[in-house]
């Protein structure tokens, strides 16, 4: 069974309650890291200058506290092999899929190899793909905030 670093922790820790229950399941049966949880306004305008992403500060997912996106890669890290993203991506909306049945997690999750969720990956005209953000559940506005989720969620972790 794989463990997260001190640092992908500390990484994980800067996000929705829905991501870490989401990775700490995750990494249970997946090895993997946390390249990213909250990014700020200098990191955020960096990512969009070089192309990694397509928004500036502060209208990232990244950018909210706590963040409602966090990037992650299968471990070791290869990216040059987009086949092992997108089998790490299947694999965690897979565990999404169940948390979310359960009523684990609030939030259903996007992944960034599938903006439009239609499940056809060559459709995408921008991969981004170790992003993973929350997605409003059917027939809801926005996210469920952090303060919505520890009133359902006491004691979960």
């Amino acid at each position: 069974m794989a463990i997260f670093s001190k640092r992908s922790i500390g990484r994980l820790n800067s996000c929705h309650p829905d991501l870490i229950i989401l990775f700490e399941e995750v990494v249970i049966g997946f090895d993997c890291t946390i390249i990213q949880g909250h990014r700020g306004e200098k990191e955020q305008n960096e990512a969009f200058n070089k192309g990694n992403s397509k928004l500036k500060y502060p209208k990232g997912n990244h950018n909210s506290i706590p963040s409602t996106a966090i990037d992650v890669s299968p471990f070791p890290i290869d990216w040059k092999d987009r086949e092992r993203f997108h089998y790490f991506a299947g694999y965690v909306m897979g565990v999404a899929y169940r948390l979310h049945q359960e009523k684990a997690i609030h939030n259903r999750i996007r992944f960034g190899g599938d903006w439009d969720r239609d499940n056809n990956l060559k459709n995408n005209k921008f991969d981004d793909l170790v992003h993973f953000e929350l997605y409003p559940a059917k027939g809801k506005r926005g996210v469920v905030s952090n303060e919505d989720y520890r009133a359902t969620y006491k004691g979960r972790r």
